[in-house]
């Protein structure tokens, strides 16, 4: 790690800064020129890979480089020359590699062979295939009760394995099958079929080409999604404005250079991109929206009293929507002291977007995390609909709603059975298919996971991908928790922090990457993924595996369901493992009105789209129409409001994503955007409230939680620099901060973590180090800024 350093980056998004950093990593994963090659095939169907990253669409045709810096990155990252085999496990312990960061156990390269921990030693010792899933199966069938153990997914494998470990699952006798969006987007899966029918996105990119203006909410393209900047640049040059809303200036969302542009690279060039750029204070989102829908109101009104067209669409409200007049009273009845209280702009910034939006006839709302993870989420995403509603922008070309996801395959793995809730299960089709009795009961999505484990309740833990413990909240509580699990299995391209914290039994079996070829008894075999948009493709893969002998994700499953489950005559897990395209048949049958035909749909070039009934303004909702839907209150995070988020000094933090980073894989300790170089250990303030709370640039601080349920959390040391960030606010990086964000602060009904609103009180330390007995200054009095 390289000396820290803090100096603002005055370049834009992209550019040669991109490409500087796509040659980094290919030198420091050590990719050869062979392997550099394959980013040709990135993102390019049928005889190309998907990107493991994210999960924004794809264009069709594909350009000439499909890929962005961090798709680039997590290419190499999958491919790097580095392997972590049986001869690192014996040169260190467990309880050695839990004092590494996450980058160095990432760094260690790609895992080769399946390990079992052995306490004795406290090291991971290899032991066979066979024998690994012999025990594993021994202890899942040893359970008193299927609902002792959870089978989680990340977001990165393809529909095939999802459908198998959902079946797997359920055939175990459990709908315990959280995922990746439990964390991040399940408000949405909450909020939109409320309010439209649909859990998805109503847009394609289609829509993106003719859409005349854009609404952004909490969402930082640059680091999440920077293949969409395309996109974004392309409206920009036809003239449609850019309204953005975030705490946070993102440089992705200011401006932006195409780095596949020989003209723009070589000259001064550059692309603004948002038109508006409003600081919404943290939490104050739905305020924000509410301060738009009143100025439309009045807007309207000028309207109509001057005799021009009117503002909202009347038409599509009446014919289209319910509940319009009991949310026409309530916007009408906020007051604009209480909207910029709340919101942290000014009237006229609310103002001013709203007449902008109310210029466009076609605006499609974006949103991420900054939306999702609050107590209100569910809320928030419903009050951008109603805002969408007001100007009929949902169900036509060019206009909608479109959440961008997380993780390359989150949204697909969903639509084919990874799910906690026993409705969205076609049980009926799994019976007949396989002559199984489907479990009836709702089983524990993620937060309701972490409570398992807390309360001993979950015994088992089945994890398909992913870095668990690192992902959730509370980790200092639920790190000692797991240490109890009779089970921890994890199937893993690298090593990780879960792996280090070991349950009494512990496994780590190492698969094959998407990105490497697949070949089965029938031969190289084609996977599928569903984007943030519903589309739907098939992928192949064109490295060679990292080491012989490893498994496809489809193979481990099929070999967990035959150690643990009984014979089943309607089900060949070997013959599915042999030919993927009878996985695809059986999820055809199961899902028939997405998938029917899919061995041969998802071979079009552009691939196939989900049926989505509001994108046709047919809406599957109760009333039949869509719904306008009041919020509660104007505040996002209520029950920390009650915990002293109005007190001077405790300030209201979200969590960061660098750079550098992908979810919880750290690719190196540089976030070029903000300009930190060589530390992740950082909290970023507003320059005026360090004044205020008598910090100093460089200062050590310690962030503690502010609530009372008895629990202290905290994390240290955190060097504090100005940020332009609203006052009253903080950001630190996720997951090192996850330890800040209580287990229960989660969005109301979706149960999503509540990241991006965390109260916290910070203080200076004299002493770094994480050593109890090492001094440190006292907490301060209640009430009391630490000085």
């Amino acid at each position: 790690m390289s000396q820290p350093s803090f100096k603002p980056y005055q370049a834009p998004s992209g550019g040669w800064g991109s490409a500087y950093s796509v040659a980094n990593i290919l030198v420091r994963e050590r990719i050869p020129l062979s392997g550099a090659a394959l980013l040709l095939k990135q993102n390019k169907p049928i005889d190309g890979f998907a990107c493991v990253s994210c999960a924004w669409a794809k264009p069709h045709p594909s350009r000439p480089l499909s890929f962005c810096e961090n798709g680039a990155k997590a290419t190499a990252w999958e491919n790097t020359s580095r392997r972590c085999g049986p001869d690192f496990f014996e040169r260190h312990t467990v309880s050695e590699l839990l004092n590494w960061t996450d980058f160095d156990l990432e760094q260690q390269g790609r895992l080769t062979h399946p390990m079992r921990y052995d306490a004795a030693s406290d090291k991971y010792r290899p032991v066979a295939w066979d024998e690994a899933f012999a025990e594993i199966g021994r202890e899942l069938k040893a359970m008193a009760d299927p609902n002792e153990v959870v089978f989680y997914m990340s977001g990165r494998a393809a529909l095939e394995t999802a459908y198998m470990y959902a079946v797997l699952a359920r055939m175990y006798g459990t709908n315990n099958l959280p995922d990746s969006s439990n964390m991040c987007h399940e408000s949405t899966s909450v909020a939109l079929p409320e309010s439209i029918g649909v859990p998805v996105a109503t847009v394609t990119l289609n829509d993106l080409h003719k859409m005349d203006g854009m609404l952004f909410f909490g969402q930082n393209t640059g680091t999440s999604s920077p293949r969409m900047l395309h996109q974004l640049q392309e409206a920009r040059e036809r003239g449609a404005p850019i309204i953005t809303f975030n705490p946070i200036r993102e440089r992705g969302l200011e401006r932006f250079v195409n780095p596949q542009s020989p003209r723009e690279m070589l000259t001064p060039d550059e692309t603004k991109v948002s038109t508006q750029y409003h600081q919404v204070k943290i939490g104050g989102d739905i305020a924000a929206i509410a301060g738009m829908c009143k100025a439309l109101f009045d807007l309207d009104d000028e309207a109509v009293a001057a005799g021009r067209p009117r503002v909202l669409d009347v038409a599509f409200i009446e014919q289209h929507t319910q509940g319009f007049e009991a949310f026409e009273a309530r916007m009408r009845g906020y007051s604009w002291p209480m909207l910029e209280r709340r919101s942290g702009l000014s009237r006229s910034a609310m103002e001013a977007a709203a007449v902008e939006y109310a210029r466009c006839d076609r605006v499609i709302a974006a949103y991420g995390m900054g939306l999702t993870q609050h107590r209100h989420g569910v809320q928030a995403i419903q009050m951008l609909v109603n805002l969408l509603l007001m100007r009929g922008n949902m169900g036509k070309e060019g206009a909608g709603i479109l959440p961008v996801r997380g993780h390359s395959n989150v949204q697909g793995q969903r639509t084919v059975g990874i799910t906690e809730k026993a409705k969205k299960v076609p049980a009926d089709n799994l019976r007949r298919q396989f002559g199984f009795e489907p479990p009836s009961e709702d089983g524990v999505n993620t937060i309701e996971a972490c409570e398992g484990i807390l309360d001993g309740r979950i015994k088992g833990f089945v994890a398909m991908g992913g870095n668990f413990v690192r992902a959730i909240p509370d980790t200092l509580q639920m790190e000692p928790a797991w240490r109890k699990l009779q089970l921890s299995v994890q199937v893993s391209t690298k090593l990780n922090r879960n792996h280090l914290v070991t349950g009494k039994i512990s496994y780590i079996l190492p698969c094959l990457g998407r990105t490497e070829i697949d070949r089965q008894a029938t031969g190289e075999q084609h996977h599928t993924t569903e984007d943030s948009t519903g589309c739907i493709r098939a992928w192949r893969g064109v490295a060679e595996p990292a080491a012989e002998g490893l498994l496809s994700e489809p193979a481990i499953v099929a070999r967990l369901a035959k150690a643990t489950l009984v014979d089943n005559p309607n089900l060949d897990w070997d013959a599915w493992v042999g030919n993927y395209g009878l996985v695809r048949d059986a999820i055809a049958e199961s899902y028939p009105e997405i998938f029917h035909d899919f061995n041969v749909r998802m071979m079009e070039p552009g691939g196939f789209h989900r049926p989505l009934g509001a994108s046709k303004r047919e809406w599957a909702t109760e009333s039949g129409k869509a719904n306008f839907i009041n919020p509660p209150s104007l505040a996002e995070d209520p029950d920390t409001e009650a915990g002293g988020h109005e007190a001077r000094d405790v300030l209201q933090l979200m969590t960061l994503r660098s750079n550098d980073q992908f979810n919880t894989t750290v690719y190196g300790y540089n976030d070029r955007f903000r300009g930190i170089q060589g530390t992740r250990a950082v909290i970023l303030m507003n320059s005026n409230d360090m004044a205020r709370l008598g910090f100093a640039e460089g200062d050590k601080l310690e962030a503690i939680t502010v609530v009372h349920d008895g629990v202290h959390r905290s994390v240290r040391p955190l060097r504090v620099t100005p940020y332009n960030i609203p006052e009253g606010c903080c950001a630190g990086y996720y997951p090192e901060c996850n330890a800040l964000l209580p287990v229960w602060h989660h969005a109301e009904r979706s149960k999503v973590p509540a990241a991006k609103s965390i109260p916290v009180r910070l203080r200076k330390v004299i002493a770094f180090s994480d050593d109890p007995k090492v001094p440190r200054e006292p907490d301060p009095p209640a009430g009391v800024g630490a000085a």
